[in-house]
């Protein structure tokens, strides 16, 4: 049997990423006790309808029965079933947002000071982070996009078993790209940030793109990005490797590492690689 348990921090998107895995063909159960799990792959092994694709959620809400999840990985691959455990991420204040919006509160701060109840949920998970087989950080991720890296994770057809390639932008001074595979720095070109005219755009905007790619560095730069790229992807590939993240840095993410970002996608695309753009930190979309 194929086991996904799906973990990490509540508010992350586990719910949705579940609901992509059923869309999958997968058997999904949510908030499930980790014994359970090996309750019904013992069931189905013993089954003439057995289940061959399971995913569930397994998080904190699970109180003390959630201390059980790491004898419960490990007892599920000695037992030789195919288990990977894909973890859940986002940065802090987008958590606290999310919690906003749904009027709920976090599971380990009844209280409302959602805060807390985070930083609980992190000394909680410390463990199983160190374990994890795939990490997804859904901080600025629209459902598609989200999609999109599942799919490039554990999809089973030609196309989804294809390299897909997530180019994000990002401004190091909001934090280092959690996910990134290759993380590139573009803080060496001019800054648009100190044009008046270009201040408040950001690098979907043609006037800041023009101006970023005028530069010889700017072409050189993707160039030689592209050329990296040619050449990874057919051995990532060929090691069995579906999603690659590369995360284009600038100071504020909403320039430069914009601009860039949305030229290295086209020239990828041009080549028939399968592409996604994300702009992490850009207030402008």
């Amino acid at each position: 049997m194929d086991i996904v348990i799906i973990t990490g921090m509540s508010g992350a998107g586990k719910s949705t990423t579940l609901d992509i895995f059923e869309d999958m063909g997968y058997y999904a159960i949510d908030n499930l006790p980790p014994a359970l799990i090996i309750k019904i792959a013992e069931l189905s092994r013993d089954s003439h309808k057995a289940i061959e694709k399971l995913a569930v959620v397994v998080d904190i809400r699970g109180g003390k029965f959630f201390d059980d999840l790491i004898k419960a990985v490990i007892d599920l691959k000695d037992s030789g079933e195919n288990v990977s455990l894909l973890y859940l991420d986002s940065k802090d204040e987008i958590l606290v947002r999310r919690y906003k919006e749904l009027r709920r509160p976090h599971p380990l701060s009844k209280s409302g000071n959602t805060l807390i109840g985070i930083a609980k949920e992190r000394e909680a998970l410390k463990d199983i982070r160190e374990m994890v087989d795939n990490f997804i950080d859904t901080t600025g991720l629209t459902i598609g996009e989200l999609k999109s890296r599942v799919m490039a994770l554990y999809g089973q057809n030609e196309e989804d078993r294809k390299l897909h390639i997530s180019v994000v932008s990002f401004g190091f001074k909001n934090g280092i790209l959690l996910d990134g595979d290759l993380v590139f720095d573009v803080r060496f070109l001019p800054n648009p940030y100190y044009i008046k005219e270009l201040k408040n755009k950001s690098g979907n905007d043609k006037e800041v793109y023009d101006y970023v790619m005028k530069f010889e560095d700017s072409k050189l730069f993707v160039d030689k990005i592209i050329d990296l790229l040619e050449f990874l992807i057919p051995r990532y590939e060929k090691e069995g490797k579906t999603n690659i993240v590369v995360g284009i840095g600038c100071t504020g993410g909403q320039h430069r590492s914009v601009a860039i970002a949305n030229e290295i996608s086209k020239r990828l695309r041009e080549l028939g690689e399968i592409t996604y753009v994300n702009n992490r930190d850009s207030k402008y979309w």
